[in-house]
C-alpha cells in the first residue's frame, strides 16, 4: 500500500480495502496488511470481511504482538451476513465454508469504541491518537 500519511495532519486515516485487493492475498498476507495499517493508527475498513479463519489468524497475531507501552490490540466489527445468502448447511460449515461479512472496521484498541452495531449500521466513535 502506498505511503499516505500526513504527519503534520491530525486526522484520523481510513484505509477502505476493496474485496478485489483482499481476495488475491493469502491469510497472512491479508492480516500483515490489516495489522500493519492498525499499528500506524489507521482504522482499516475491508468491503468484504474476513471468513472465521482469518479472523482467528488475526486476533491470534494481534495478541502475540500487544506490548505494555505499545500497540494495544485492535478492536473489530462486522456486519452480519447476507440473511438472503445460500446456508452453507451443517457440513459446509464444518468445512469453513460461511459466507463472509459484508463489511468490517478494524481499528486500534486505544482509538476506536463500539457506540452501535446492528444489521444496518456500526458506529463508532474515534478518538485522535
Amino acid at each position: 500500500m502506498p505511503e499516505t500519511q500526513h504527519p503534520e495532519d491530525d486526522g484520523v486515516q481510513i484505509d477502505l480495502i476493496s474485496a478485489d485487493r483482499i481476495n488475491g492475498l493469502r491469510t497472512m498476507e491479508k492480516v500483515r496488511l490489516i495489522l500493519d495499517s492498525v499499528h500506524d493508527g489507521n482504522i482499516v475498513i475491508l468491503e468484504q470481511g474476513l471468513d472465521p479463519s482469518e479472523e482467528s489468524k488475526l486476533i491470534e497475531v494481534t495478541m502475540s504482538e500487544i506490548s505494555p507501552d505499545g500497540f494495544t490490540g485492535i478492536e473489530i466489527e462486522t456486519y452480519p451476513t447476507d440473511t438472503a445468502a445460500p446456508d452453507p448447511g451443517l457440513l459446509g460449515k464444518l468445512m469453513g465454508n460461511t459466507p463472509k461479512g459484508k463489511l468490517t472496521v478494524i481499528g486500534p484498541a486505544n482509538r476506536i469504541e463500539t457506540l452501535h452495531k446492528d444489521e444496518n449500521l456500526i458506529s463508532t466513535l474515534v478518538h485522535e491518537g
